[in-house]
């Protein structure tokens, strides 16, 4: 009888998910993309109404996540290339808390100026700063 052995998840296995997730993820968006364009087709009206639903708060939100999958693809990326080239090839762990210490700067960085800029934020925080309620 063969014995079936439990695999242990490494860190380079969570990074080797996490960008196929993202990958994934992105190739969703870049449909949906597609889709959205694809209503230019059907004339200016059609457009607005699938823009105007694109416009609420909570498809804002969803931006600032999609710019935290794009970072996240793009430093894994560079740091997969970076070992496929045979460079720090023995320290992986090291180059992938790199990654994700750039990856995280960059999209909280990014995702601050985002969030300041979702309609009715911006405005509510020149009133507190202000002095108004």
């Amino acid at each position: 009888m063969r014995v079936i052995k439990r695999y242990r998840i490494h860190l380079g296995t969570f990074a080797w998910i996490l960008h196929r997730l993202s990958g994934l993820a992105l190739i969703f968006y870049l449909l949906l993309h597609v889709w959205v364009i694809h209503h230019l087709i059907k004339g200016s009206k059609s457009f607005d109404e699938i823009m105007e639903s694109f416009s609420s708060p909570l498809f804002k939100f969803l931006e600032i996540g999609l710019v935290g999958v794009i970072l996240y693809h793009l430093f894994n990326g560079l740091r997969v290339t970076l070992i496929d080239m045979g460079v720090l090839v023995e320290r992986q762990k090291l180059l992938f808390a790199v990654a994700v210490i750039l990856w995280l700067v960059s999209w909280f960085s990014i995702g601050a100026v985002m969030f300041a800029r979702i309609e009715g934020l911006a405005l509510s925080m020149a009133s507190v700063a202000g002095g108004g309620v």
